[in-house]
């Protein structure tokens, strides 16, 4: 169940239209179109969502800025270093707006300055009401946490993290 609507039943264009909508996802390997610049990349989403191209660049822009990266806008991913090219997936992630953030390693790539960084605009999209799931093996990043659920080998390895 999300939001009251019981995913298992909706068809795929459904699903489809919640990924969108609904769900940022950060990927651990960034998945970055090669051939488009860093804020085409981070509106793309916004795109799809059915904003108007003027909202999209403008709120892709914002968030190329919140995470350090406005100098960097019209550049290629292959242009980019591992942490700035993971710093454009965050924000790909933030530009629909999404309900729910998913986010496999998102700092991962990064520096410690960045990581500080990236931690903050997290704090701050969830002090706002954003829901984020963050998978780290990084004992920094779990330590932000308001929740950590331990798991092992896909397995969650305390019940009673399940339960707080």
């Amino acid at each position: 169940m999300a939001d009251g609507v019981d995913m298992t039943r909706l068809t795929e264009r459904r699903l489809a239209r919640v990924r969108r909508e609904a769900i940022g996802f950060v990927f651990q390997a960034f998945h970055l179109m090669d051939e488009l610049s860093a804020v085409e990349n981070v509106e793309l989403p916004a795109l799809l969502a059915g904003r108007s191209p003027r909202a999209a660049r403008r709120r892709a822009t914002e968030l190329l800025e919140r995470v350090g990266l406005a100098d960097r806008a019209r550049f290629l991913p292959t242009q980019l270093s591992g942490g700035q090219r993971q710093r454009v997936a965050v924000a790909r992630a933030l530009v629909a707006d999404p309900a729910l953030v998913l986010a496999d390693e998102p700092t991962g790539n990064l520096d410690s300055a960045a990581t500080a960084d990236v931690l903050g605009l997290f704090d701050s999209l969830h002090a706002a009401g954003q829901t984020l799931i963050i998978v780290t093996h990084d004992p920094r990043v779990a330590a932000s946490a308001d929740r950590t659920i331990p798991m092992r080998d896909g397995v969650f390895t305390s019940q009673a993290a399940l339960k707080g």
